[in-house]
């Protein structure tokens, strides 16, 4: 009796087993990606700006748009059975330790299966580790500084073009002003943060400098955060470079440009590397103030003009969020459009299968806001290949691209007006 008994519990337990196997795996309702950015802290606002680009690109994600984008058509992730994409925003307050402590939270305790950010080339260098010891894909869509593609890492991959890319834009541009103008142009200077983002950025200036023919007569680093910005423009104004190429994050921008107004000091061009001097805490607190400055750009709301797309995704962001696009909320709208795409086409949340997903990764020019080749990863460095910078100007409270000039929507204006005949 005993053993008929047990021939029956085997019996339901393998026929138990059986069914359990032949069940399909559970639906992902969810798929949590981790996006750390600076919420608070002097980058406030500009943070404040990627929170809304990547929240509305989740949306199209989630949604149905009639949009030429990836995943705008379908709802959620068509190859994880419509799952939706869930961000879980962290804040590093502009602050390397905290970025990689909350990378290290994402990870363990929020689960999220990939991160993205961090804006500050300083933070994305420390957060990226955690997330590369973790074996976790980071994407990087704003951080520029060249030597983040340069670490050989396996799970870092970025879709913006880089400093040594934009620096290089400069001084092409630099020339076809020369020819264009009749600009004598020969000696730049260069004003920095003194963290990644600027170090990186004078670097890749003193080397295209030297490759162009410029003479670099000034090379002035600061330390971030700081309330006089008197003795460095005095020490660029004395050196009188015809060029002054900037790289500061919002709060520096602004407080160098009052500088540069209080010690009268108008140089042919000041030509900055992004960043603070193109979020819109610059344009509101300086108003006319900051006109005339040029910066590097990957993106304009001009440029509309021959993308329509661009037109179509800013006039639902603005509706949204009561303001305009810029660059740096472009970057990380198409970053992570880019990123979710990529979970898609690996059908996995596996973060395994979505950096094998990311190496294989291409989209074209004409699914994206950004007026780029497209994206593909260098299968070495996880850089895209596909990326170009432009040069815009901010004149009449508005930023027009002005460089290349078969792209331009306006003339340049060479050289900036004296700070007396505006």
């Amino acid at each position: 009796m005993k053993r008929r008994f047990a021939n029956v519990s085997g019996m339901a337990m393998a026929v138990a087993l059986t069914a359990l196997l032949a069940m399909p795996a559970a639906a992902v309702d969810k798929v949590r990606i981790g996006a750390i950015y600076p919420l608070t802290g002097p980058a406030g606002s500009t943070g404040a700006e990627l929170k809304d680009a990547i929240t509305l690109a989740a949306d199209i994600v989630n949604g149905k748009y009639d949009l030429d984008l990836p995943l705008a058509r379908t709802q959620g992730l068509p190859n994880l059975k419509g799952a939706q994409v869930e961000v879980i925003f962290g804040d590093h307050q502009g602050k390397p330790d905290v970025g990689q402590a909350e990378a290290e939270r994402m990870i363990t305790t929020e689960k999220v299966v990939a991160l993205m950010g961090a804006y500050h080339s300083s933070v994305t260098t420390t957060a990226s580790i955690a997330a590369e010891r973790h074996k976790v894909p980071f994407l990087n869509p704003e951080s520029t500084d060249p030597k983040l593609t340069e670490r050989g890492f396996r799970y870092f991959f970025r879709t913006t073009p880089f400093d040594d890319q934009f620096a290089e834009n400069f001084f092409q541009f630099l020339n076809d002003v020369k020819k264009q103008k009749g600009a004598k142009i020969s000696s730049v200077a260069t004003v920095y943060e003194n963290t990644n983002f600027g170090t990186g950025v004078n670097n890749a200036i003193r080397k295209n400098a030297a490759k162009y023919g410029y003479r670099l007569v000034a090379d002035v680093a600061y330390a971030e955060k700081g309330t006089s910005a008197i003795a460095e423009v005095q020490k660029v104004k004395a050196a009188a470079p015809d060029v002054v190429m900037p790289a500061s994050y919002t709060a520096d921008a602004i407080l160098y440009m009052k500088t540069f107004k209080d010690l009268n000091y108008a140089p042919q061009a000041i030509l900055a590397m992004d960043a603070g001097y193109i979020s819109d805490e610059f344009k509101k607190t300086l108003g006319k103030d900051g006109e005339y400055v040029l910066s590097r750009e990957v993106w304009a709301l001009d440029l509309a003009k021959k993308k329509p797309m661009i037109a179509k995704v800013n006039e639902i962001y603005k509706k949204r969020f009561g303001r305009d696009m810029n660059g740096n909320s472009a970057r990380s709208f198409t970053g992570f459009l880019v990123l979710a795409d990529a979970i898609n086409r690996a059908g996995s949340t596996d973060p395994e299968k979505i950096r094998e997903a990311l190496e294989k990764y291409t989209l074209g020019g004409n699914m994206m806001i950004m007026p780029w080749d497209g994206v593909a990863f260098d299968p070495k460095t996880h850089q895209n290949t596909k990326g170009r910078g432009i040069i815009v100007q901010l004149v009449s409270g508005e930023w027009y691209t002005v460089w290349p000039f078969d792209l331009a929507s306006r003339d340049v204006v060479w050289p900036m007006p004296a700070w007396g005949k505006r």
